[in-house]
């Protein structure tokens, strides 16, 4: 039996690329930039509130990455769903994958769905996402083209009753080679607060992209969480571009002894 299509044409792509050209090793990727739902899901019943809020994507993280591509001549690619219909950077077999609720609202749409219905949303929103991460990487292998891969996110000032202090968040997983040159270099700003894993862990039960094509492949990586705040104005994002674009360049330019079994350095 033949399911209809979630998507239909008048909804948007599933990703869109910036800069498909760009010369720089960087590989730069927006998960949860989106806030895109398929017509045929309306608006999950959520109200316009929730789904403007960080729980339906990760604010400011869109502009943020079109102005780093700029400045680093980089490769982007940018999710367009909202993370409320699946996460883009979650495993697909994780239990927030599709998550149940924003905030505190449950989310009537995913809580009741089935199992068809969960495998129809990873086959046509999140997997063409992946391929699309893995085929660009696999092309500059074959053309002999050194990769970088940088995840983007930005992180809420407050979760809870937590507030995080940290204005920008340095991410690994079990390879922290990038990850270490990239923090030391933002903590040579005065008075800036750079988080080491905080204010999240990378774990292979909460990500996907940063370990699988990132770690997977042993290529240097690291995921930058930018305080969504201070990503809210157009100058905000235009200083966050000039900063991490510098401090990338700098780790960068310093080349990568070669990982144990894998590719050649770059430098």
């Amino acid at each position: 039996m033949r399911h209809e299509s979630l998507l239909g044409a008048a909804d948007p792509a599933v990703f869109r690329i910036a800069n498909p050209a760009g010369r720089s090793p960087v590989l730069l990727t927006a998960d949860h930039a989106g806030r895109a739902i398929p017509a045929r899901l309306g608006t999950l019943g959520l109200d316009a509130r929730l789904l403007a809020t960080h729980g339906a994507c990760d604010l400011g993280v869109e502009g943020l990455g079109l102005l780093l591509a700029q400045r680093l001549d980089a490769f982007l690619i940018l999710h367009n769903y909202s993370r409320l219909v699946i996460d883009a950077n979650r495993p697909p077999g994780a239990p927030d994958s599709i998550v149940s609720h924003c905030e505190q609202t449950a989310i009537e749409a995913n809580i009741h769905l089935s199992p068809n219905g969960r495998q129809q949303r990873l086959v046509e929103l999140f997997h063409p996402y992946q391929h699309r991460i893995a085929a660009e990487l696999d092309a500059r292998t074959a053309r002999c083209q050194p990769s970088v891969l940088v995840t983007l996110h930005s992180f809420t000032p407050v979760l809870g009753e937590d507030v995080r202090p940290w204005h920008v968040g340095v991410l690994h997983g079990r390879d922290g080679r990038l990850a270490r040159r990239v923090r030391q270099g933002l903590q040579r700003e005065p008075g800036l607060r750079v988080g080491d894993n905080q204010p999240y862990a990378v774990s292979d039960a909460s990500d996907h992209t940063l370990l699988v094509h990132g770690e997977g492949r042993r290529i240097p990586h690291v995921e930058l969480e930018v305080r969504q705040d201070l990503l809210a104005s157009e100058s905000g994002r235009q200083a966050w571009a000039q900063r991490l674009a510098g401090v990338l360049e700098d780790a960068l330019a310093e080349g990568f002894p070669s990982h144990p079994g894998g590719p050649a350095s770059i430098g």
